[in-house]
């Protein structure tokens, strides 16, 4: 019989669920734009509620879902992807400087679109087109950052042999080897 890969767990539950949750908060709102008023609202009051739940557990969350870990300067961001491009970058454990880079743009933009769409809700701003066009333009900005975030979960997958897809099923990926970067601190799998 083969090797038993030994994992450890990275995704506590909350960040699994949180994801998932975004992920289909943000389809039905996508979907149910045009036709569906109602919904769509609730959509996309539940986004912003995942959202004010997940910045609360990025500060006192597990020690890879906070942002303390993920949240890099843009040189290290740089320097990272300078290591992508010359097949050099270290593979991590919870998300690379530009995974966290990802994060941190599309937890702003689903931000911003929560925003404009609850002001077009409010009387000062019932009916009005810049708003709408904000609000549309963020809309617009958020598919194409859930495109980059899936491009660099897919490129990620490839590059390191692992199933990121999986391990934000499982909460749990490849222990970590000789030059990987992971945190001193685990907690319990």
């Amino acid at each position: 019989m083969g090797d038993v890969m030994a994992t450890t767990r990275v995704w506590d539950p909350f960040v699994r669920v949180f994801h998932w949750s975004l992920v289909a908060s943000f389809a039905l709102a996508w979907i149910s734009g045009d036709d569906w008023k109602s919904l769509h609202i609730w959509a996309g009051y539940a986004t912003a509620a995942l959202i004010a739940m997940r910045l609360v557990w990025g500060v006192v969350g597990t020690p890879y879902a906070r942002f303390s870990q993920f949240v890099k300067s843009p040189l290290v961001v740089a320097g990272y992807l300078r290591d992508v491009a010359t097949g050099r970058e270290a593979r991590h454990l919870g998300h690379n400087p530009v995974g966290g880079a990802m994060i941190v743009a599309l937890l702003a933009a689903l931000t911003g679109l929560c925003v404009s769409g609850w002001l077009l809700t409010t009387d000062a701003f019932w009916g009005s087109a810049l708003m709408e066009d904000i609000h549309e333009t963020l809309a617009n900005l958020a598919l194409l950052l859930v495109g980059l975030h899936i491009a660099g979960v897919v490129f990620a997958s490839l590059r390191h042999h692992e199933n990121l897809v999986g391990s934000m099923l499982t909460g749990k990926k490849r222990a970590a080897e000789p030059g990987d970067f992971a945190l001193r601190k685990k907690f319990s799998d």
